[in-house]
């Protein structure tokens, strides 16, 4: 009897993938923070999370070759400027508070996710041991 990992995992694996992408974006918002005319950019989590789910589960089909699939999907998500608030007079958008703010709340959700995958293949070996 084999284990299907895609199965005990879940959706867990995607979403860490997508955190880290999401993370190296922000990381270089705040790199780039004193950069003259460097746009922030984010990505919007939840769709591209949605869309990965639905290439992963062929809810969509690929009717053409050029089409990406899954896996490249999640890597070649689109890219969204972000609006300033306060608008800077060098053409920057990175505003440090808020970027710093969606870092943390980024890294809290990627740690999330990593307990969440901890705790499966912690059950997954309790099941092999029978315990």
């Amino acid at each position: 009897m084999s284990i299907n990992f895609d199965r005990a995992l879940g959706v867990h694996p995607q979403a860490l993938t997508l955190r880290e992408k999401r993370s190296e974006i922000l990381a270089a918002n705040l790199a780039n923070a004193d950069t003259p005319d460097y746009k922030a950019r984010d990505l919007d989590f939840k769709s591209v999370f949605q869309q990965s789910l639905a290439d992963a589960s062929g809810d969509l089909r690929r009717t053409h070759q050029g089409h990406m699939t899954g896996p490249n999907a999640l890597l070649g998500a689109e890219l969204l400027y972000r609006t300033p608030y306060q608008a800077s007079l060098d053409g920057n958008t990175v505003e440090t508070n808020i970027e710093q703010a969606k870092y943390a709340e980024n890294a809290v959700q990627y740690q999330a996710s990593l307990r969440f995958v901890s705790d499966d293949f912690a059950g997954l070996v309790r099941a092999i041991k029978g315990e």
